[in-house]
């Protein structure tokens, strides 16, 4: 799988819809929810009633639940009620992560846990055999446009080797500073997906949607 999740998180809202019915027509699969609630991150987003809209008006869509949220399991079944795709929550958020990977699962979603930037990839020791996804935060959470942190594509990397050398199932998604002239290295790393926000958001979305999804397909 490469794939490429814009982030509603730099969308226009006024025109959320109407955006996403222009990428959906060039060929968006993935759409990536960054859910906040200004206590994990110091900023506040949306919640089940727009994952439910979305999901209502894009049934096709694969919705990447992103939740950067305190108290994570407290909120799993009502975003479970959208049917998204994979809902990720913070292994810095959770202490029983266990639990809630398998919690997640027995909804019938995919479990996905992130890691901040400083977290190193080793915690995720006992994990990786369980989880479905593993989203690398590049950026610290809680805001969009930010710059791309190098050395996360160390753990890109570590996560992959070990993918291979364990013969694990997850995949790898990276989110934060993703853009046309890094994509394709992020994927030659062994990233699965790619969440972006300004870069496609900013601008004529449907010309860098097709840009940077052209790079990673290979036909540029």
């Amino acid at each position: 799988m490469k794939e490429l999740a814009p982030s509603i998180l730099s969308a226009d809202f006024c025109k959320l819809g109407e955006q996403l019915s222009f990428l959906e027509k060039e060929g968006m699969s993935f759409v990536h929810i960054d859910v906040m609630d200004g206590h994990f991150v110091p900023n506040i987003t949306i919640g089940p009633l727009v994952c439910n809209s979305i999901a209502k008006n894009f049934p096709h869509l694969k919705l990447d639940v992103h939740l950067m949220i305190e108290e994570p399991m407290r909120y799993i079944d009502a975003f479970a009620q959208c049917n998204p795709y994979i809902i990720y929550f913070h292994l810095e958020a959770e202490n029983h992560a266990d639990r809630l990977v398998n919690y997640i699962k027995s909804k019938g979603v995919k479990a996905g846990i992130s890691i901040n930037p400083s977290t190193p990839v080793s915690l995720l020791e006992h994990l990786l055999p369980i989880v479905d996804g593993v989203l690398v935060m590049s950026v610290n959470p809680g805001f969009g446009g930010q710059k791309f942190i190098p050395y996360t594509k160390n753990k890109i990397k570590l996560l992959n080797n070990i993918r291979k050398a364990q013969g694990y199932g997850y995949f790898i998604a990276v989110d934060g500073g993703v853009n046309k002239e890094n994509i394709k290295e992020l994927s030659d790393l062994g990233c699965n997906l790619f969440v972006a926000g300004s870069s496609v958001f900013k601008g004529d979305i449907v010309k860098n949607f097709k840009e940077m999804n052209n790079i990673l397909k290979g036909k540029l």
